[in-house]
């Protein structure tokens, strides 16, 4: 199996969570929904590193990887890499809070995510998926 082909199942197993993240937003369980939405972030950026023939670590934040790379993606998606990288350092960052809570002040996770927070995940996540997609999928 290609890379290509390969980072499109990619693709399709995040729209398959994003599915699961909007499910999520309406059962009101708005830390899952920000959780799942990470997991598209990760996933999708995976897909456009595999693409591009760089092989991503074992590792949920992947900007870094990207912004280093850069130069190895076509237009639009180079002027995208910042903006992509900074959505995925910011769900990067609240991965274990959204499934765990606070683990320090013992608040749980339902108890610190607002529909505001999962709304926005989402948009996050939609738009990190439409710019993977866009380069992965032009390319057939």
């Amino acid at each position: 199996m290609n890379t290509h082909k390969i980072a499109r199942r990619m693709l399709e197993r995040a729209g398959i969570i994003l599915e699961e993240a909007r499910l999520l937003e309406k059962r009101k369980a708005w830390n899952l929904v920000v959780r799942r939405c990470q997991e598209i972030v990760e996933l999708a950026l995976k897909a456009a590193l595999f693409w591009a023939g760089i092989e991503a670590p074992r590792i949920h934040d992947v900007g870094p990887i990207l912004r280093r790379n850069a130069g190895r993606f076509k237009e639009p998606f180079k002027s995208q890499v910042p903006r992509l990288a900074s959505i995925s350092r910011s769900l990067r960052a609240e991965r274990e809070t959204s499934f765990y809570g606070d683990e320090q002040s013992g608040v749980p996770p339902e108890e610190l995510y607002t529909q505001e927070d999962a709304q926005k995940a989402i948009a996050l996540a939609i738009e990190v998926l439409d710019a993977c997609k866009a380069l992965i999928m032009e390319e057939g």
